[in-house]
């Protein structure tokens, strides 16, 4: 008889989880659209040159960003829920370029052991109007 009871509270976390993952979401997606105010997608493209990248940020479990002087390439990993911005991230390329074949590494600031990984996606240039690239 004490089973029942269980289960129906066991149930009911479970039925809350994902309003908590889209409220997550709904985090990133704010965090994203206010670093791209202002700014226009242009056509996705495969790779960008490592030469260019001035800094990156990642938004939790959403995008990261790759800072190529005034244009914002955005990443969005088929499988965001590894990214954490309090990670760091290590990839390893064989060419100048970083693609969307790539495999970001994900490790913990301040544990340095390994958090997860993302396989990234096509890259999403964003640029203010007028300065297309």
């Amino acid at each position: 008889m004490r089973i029942f009871p269980a289960l129906v509270a066991g149930a009911a976390l479970l039925a809350g989880l994902p309003a908590v993952a889209k409220t997550d979401n709904a985090k990133g997606e704010a965090a994203l659209a206010k670093a791209l105010a202002g700014r226009v997608a242009g056509k996705p493209v495969s790779c960008i040159n490592l030469r260019d990248i001035r800094s990156t940020t990642i938004i939790d479990g959403t995008a990261i960003l790759y800072y190529a002087g005034s244009t914002i390439y955005v990443n969005r990993p088929a499988d965001p829920g590894s990214l954490d911005d309090d990670d760091v991230m290590v990839t390893k390329t064989s060419l100048s370029q970083l693609c969307n074949v790539d495999v970001v590494h994900l490790v913990d600031r301040s544990t340095r052991f390994p958090s997860g990984f993302v396989n990234l996606s096509k890259f999403v240039p964003y640029t203010k109007p007028g300065k297309a690239r």
